[in-house]
């Protein structure tokens, strides 16, 4: 079973190296440095099973993703999961992420692949 991951983080270090683990576990991880660039890699390309996106980045940012993702029906439904550095991110959703879990970036791997896992159940 192929699962692809599209993986929205300005951090590069951050993605080659969780980028790295989920691609161990058997996903299949493509890179976006912005939120632009992974609207421009969903247009082109068949929806992603998940989306791990990160909040704070520059030209489109993870809110403004997210308004547009669940404004396109080729993409409302991918289940995407907010990675942030924010220390006060309790782990809930946020209405502004409509839905989206909230994980901090400090979260273990086992847990982020856990929870990515649930959600694409």
């Amino acid at each position: 079973m192929s699962r692809t991951l599209l993986f929205v983080d300005d951090d590069v270090d951050v993605r080659e190296a969780f980028g790295d683990l989920f691609d161990f576990h058997g996903w299949t991880v493509v890179h976006a440095a912005d939120g632009q660039e992974a609207l421009d890699w969903l247009e082109a390309n068949p929806a992603p099973t998940a989306i791990l996106l990160d909040l704070k980045m520059p030209r489109v940012d993870g809110y403004e993703f997210r308004r547009r993702q669940l404004a396109d029906a080729r993409w409302r439904d991918v289940p995407t999961v907010a990675f942030t550095a924010d220390a006060n991110a309790d782990g809930l959703a946020t209405p502004s992420l409509d839905g989206a879990p909230l994980a901090r970036k400090s979260l273990s791997f086992p847990e982020l692949l856990a929870l990515l896992e649930r959600l694409v159940r």
